[in-house]
């Protein structure tokens, strides 16, 4: 089982503070580190001292760091144009030496859009296809070639189709709850699908829908990884829990029910669970950047568990 650590900006933190998690998910084992892509803090908090862009924020990481991957779960596709996306991503990848994965998603945080001034378009979804075919078709252009698009919402016309990534083929995943378009995507496009902040049984359900449109595709099942995003809540005892659900805002038997929150034990059997489900990934969001030493008890003792 891959941990990695999944980050939340908008809801208050400066560059600084990122580069000091992301540092300290490299020094502890974790396999990557992740952002989310908005530009508005959600809920009752100041989101001081403002938003910070994602993929400006992956480049600079990307030199400040040599081993953890890097993403987005995950960028909106409202947020950017197609052609610039790639070019973004591509240029990041190649900075970090080829360990960036785009997680990219339809967009939906109508408030963020009014506040910066982004049109929100009423199609997202048809947007997000055009966007993944869009962006996987230029790197996938061999160098020397050209590619064009005529599209419903985007065209391109005789495209360079340049920069490509350092990897030869970068990490697209695709995500989500719904149950017929999202497969279908995530089979057409993505080398991981990431259901997020679902139960066991809707991960198990939801999951063997993007097995069987893989394999309606062509592809196997398998050829996918298949991963979990979760609140992370661990303390060494419950008062230590208490403290840690406190300081997010959060109730300890809320984070249980919906996270992986009480004790290492505790985390480790529901991690186990998601297993069973068919997980072999989980992002662990962490809702206070501060709070190092919760990465660290994660990492002693629940990720060396894991093995």
């Amino acid at each position: 089982m891959d941990l990695r650590i999944f980050t939340e900006p908008q809801q208050g933190a400066s560059y600084d503070t990122l580069l000091t998690v992301a540092k300290a998910t490299e020094a502890l084992g974790f396999d990557a580190f992740f952002r989310s892509d908005h530009y508005l803090h959600m809920g009752g908090v100041e989101g001081l001292p403002g938003p910070s862009d994602a993929w400006i924020t992956l480049a600079g990481l990307a030199r400040e760091t040599r081993r953890i991957r890097l993403g987005t779960l995950m960028t909106a596709a409202t947020f950017r144009l197609p052609g610039v996306l790639a070019i973004q991503v591509a240029q990041v990848d190649q900075m970090s030496g080829g360990r960036v994965e785009l997680g990219l998603g339809a967009g939906w945080f109508e408030e963020e859009h009014r506040a910066y001034g982004i049109p929100f378009p009423k199609e997202k979804f048809a947007r997000l296809e055009e966007q993944l075919e869009i962006v996987t078709g230029l790197w996938e252009t061999p160098v020397g070639e050209t590619y064009s698009y005529d599209g419903t919402h985007y065209q391109l016309v005789d495209s360079p189709a340049l920069p490509k990534p350092a990897q030869s083929r970068l990490p697209v995943l695709v995500g989500g709850h719904g149950a017929t378009r999202t497969p279908r995507l995530a089979a057409r496009f993505a080398a991981e699908f990431n259901m997020p902040f679902a139960s066991v049984e809707d991960s198990v359900r939801q999951f063997g829908r993007v097995r069987e449109a893989a394999e309606a595709a062509g592809r196997k099942g398998d050829d996918l990884v298949y991963s979990n995003a979760l609140v992370a809540c661990v303390g060494k005892d419950n008062t230590e829990v208490a403290r840690r659900a406190g300081a997010i805002g959060r109730e300890v038997e809320e984070l249980k029910e919906n996270g992986l929150a009480g004790s290492p034990a505790e985390v480790v059997d529901k991690i186990g669970r998601y297993t069973e489900a068919g997980a072999s990934r989980i992002y662990l969001q962490i809702l206070d950047l501060d709070d190092l030493d919760h990465l660290e008890l994660i990492s002693s003792q629940v990720q060396a568990q894991l093995g």
